[in-house]
């Protein structure tokens, strides 16, 4: 007769991988690419992976590498001739360009574009960190804000590629989607049409963007408040550059 004995069971060592979710607590975020595509068709989704992990790096890189780009494609004299009417309309003689100057706009703007775009990102990011977190009080960090606008940047970035041949073609570097495009018919050149110029439509739908980002680092901000702000920030810019540009031509 075989008798079982009941002793201790074996001790089995817990596996490290034994709970199949034991990363699925780790916030998620999309690759870049797909972060792109989403801040065109998923703005929201995209912001609130970016209030968990605010991702940066990679997007201020390749907005400020496509800006560059995009500056030298543009050729050197287009640049000058839209700077020189822009002189012209405003009383001043702008004259000729010698070698050297020409040397210098030829091989600067590309440095200015990307100096440009660098500040523009970072620069925009701290204005909304300190108005919404100390002014406003709003839960939030520097690079939640600095993710949020480097994403919503790429869109003005990546429409303004797309509409580089078109700005060759018909030699107009002033060429963009802006309120002035839906106005020019029923207004003179002036104060309004100024301001109007400055109303880039893909600005604006990028601020749209990052309202949305304002919103999922502080849920109590309302995306309806948070683009308000903004918006109005963007107007007032809009607001002050259309009166110098009047002063000046008065």
């Amino acid at each position: 007769m075989n008798e079982r004995t009941d002793g201790p069971e074996p001790y089995l060592p817990e596996s490290s991988h034994e709970d199949n979710g034991s990363h699925s607590d780790e916030p998620h975020i999309d690759s870049l690419p797909i972060r792109l595509i989403n801040a065109f068709v998923s703005p929201g989704k995209l912001m609130d992976q970016l209030a968990d992990q605010p991702k940066w790096m990679g997007i201020v890189l390749l907005t400020t590498i496509v800006s560059g780009v995009t500056a030298a494609l543009v050729p050197a004299d287009l640049i000058f001739e839209t700077i020189r009417q822009q002189m012209l309309a405003q009383g001043v003689d702008f004259g000729e360009l010698g070698d050297a100057q020409m040397n210098a706009l030829r091989y600067g703007r590309v440095p200015a574009a990307v100096i440009f775009s660098l500040l523009l990102q970072f620069g925009i990011a701290a204005l909304y960190s300190v108005l919404f977190s100390f002014v406003l009080g709003d839960d939030g960090r520097y690079v939640q804000y600095l993710a949020a606008v480097s994403h919503g940047w790429f869109i003005p970035v990546l429409i303004s590629v797309l509409l580089l041949p078109l700005v060759i073609q018909t030699e107009n570097l002033e060429l963009r989607l802006t309120i002035d495009v839906f106005i020019a018919s029923f207004f003179e050149p002036g104060f309004l049409r100024n301001v109007a110029k400055l109303l880039d439509l893909t600005v604006i739908w990028s601020i749209l963007v990052i309202a949305q980002g304002a919103h999922a680092i502080d849920e109590r901000r309302s995306f309806a408040s948070a683009a308000t702000i903004m918006l109005t920030i963007f107007l007032l810019y809009a607001l002050g550059i259309g009166l110098l540009q009047a002063r000046s031509i008065a």
